[in-house]
């Protein structure tokens, strides 16, 4: 399973976050490239337990059966996929630079900290992960919304 706790995988995306401009202009969805990258870094927080979100009704219902759907294979996240609103970034305008900055050195941290940084607090849809979990939820985060601005 691709996860954020191998090297390679944060140079890549690392790699990519270096690619985007301010001027980036997304492929799908509503979000601004600054307002994408504030986002993952909340997404980030929760997985170290910085945020913690509750437990959504349907997560509840459905986590269980979806959660080996998207952690299963290597295959990207589906467009437009819910969030929950605690991982929502208000819509006002972001600092390109500043969140750039943030998620970079967010990664290195969640990379550094290794399974012993994840949080046993369960994720808001899919329940309880396990580190292994959380760095490959977190990488397939990170892609899904690096594609969503083409790189």
């Amino acid at each position: 399973m691709i996860n954020l706790f191998e090297t390679a995988r944060v140079e890549e995306v690392k790699r990519r976050l270096l690619q985007l401009q301010p001027g980036s202009q997304r492929l799908w969805g509503t979000m601004s490239v600054a307002r994408m990258l504030a986002h993952c870094s909340v997404s980030l927080e929760m997985a170290m337990g910085r945020v913690r979100p509750r437990r959504m009704p349907i997560g509840r219902v459905l986590g269980w059966v979806i959660k080996p759907m998207v952690l299963g294979d290597e295959e990207p996240m589906r467009r437009n996929a819910s969030t929950a609103k605690e991982l929502l970034v208000a819509a006002d305008d972001k600092d390109f630079e500043k969140e750039k900055a943030r998620l970079g050195e967010l990664i290195d941290c969640f990379m550094a900290a290794g399974p012993a940084g994840c949080t046993a607090h369960p994720h808001c849809f899919f329940g309880r992960l396990a580190p292994e979990e959380w760095a490959a939820l977190m990488y397939k985060h990170l892609d899904h919304h690096l594609r969503q601005f083409g790189v």
